[in-house]
């Protein structure tokens, strides 16, 4: 186990050996039978090590020797800890900081990419107009002329007559209209020597 971290955390492995018929000339089979908080980069590079310290210490006595250089390597990896979460953190701003901007910027217009959206634009304008006067052309045929409505629908006959009927046969005239009348000064075309009725121009001089 490593020593305690900056925030008491800690990481651990369980190694396994087994010594082999020739050892220590000949290094002993290991393995990590258990481990916490360590990352997969970290058992490797753990058993690199361990291959490597092996390697190094044939013909001596050497366990004590392995334990000790995964234990530094732990005490390693429990200070790294704290730099991988800045850097992560870092590169989560980064990468939240691009996602931003390609939000503001955009796509950049090329002269390619302007013509491709142009001619699908003006398909889907084309589509639109289309569509439209189709529109207006059927409802061009579905209305009815003042005659088509009069020979399909025989209410319309009498429907002005209805409309009196409704209204009671009751007409209502404003007589203060007609109350100026004797004092305009109209002439009596029967009083007109000259006036001929036959003669619509006869009165004219």
């Amino acid at each position: 186990t490593s020593e305690a971290g900056e925030n008491d955390e800690t990481v651990q492995t369980t190694l396994k050996f087994t010594y082999s018929e020739k050892y220590p000339d000949e290094a002993p089979l290991y393995e990590i039978f258990s481990q916490e908080n360590l990352e997969d980069s970290d058992v490797s590079e753990i058993l690199k090590l361990l291959a490597l310290q092996a390697e190094e210490n044939l013909g001596m006595v050497m366990i004590f020797t392995l334990v000790t250089a995964v234990q530094e390597k732990l005490n390693e990896i429990v200070d790294q800890i704290k730099t991988r979460r800045e850097e992560e953190k870092k590169q989560k701003e980064k990468e939240a900081e691009e996602a931003e901007k390609q939000l503001f910027h955009g796509t950049p217009v090329t002269i390619e990419n302007f013509l491709s959206w142009k001619a699908k634009f003006d398909a889907e304008l084309l589509e639109i107009k289309k569509k439209r006067m189709k529109e207006e052309e059927q409802a061009g045929k579905n209305k009815l002329s003042g005659k088509q409505l009069f020979e399909t629908d025989h209410n319309l006959d009498t429907s002005d007559i209805q409309f009196l009927e409704d209204a009671g046969n009751n007409v209502e005239v404003d007589e203060s209209l007609f109350q100026e009348m004797d004092d305009l000064e109209l002439e009596d075309d029967e009083d007109d020597p000259d006036y001929n009725p036959a003669d619509p121009e006869s009165d004219l001089t």
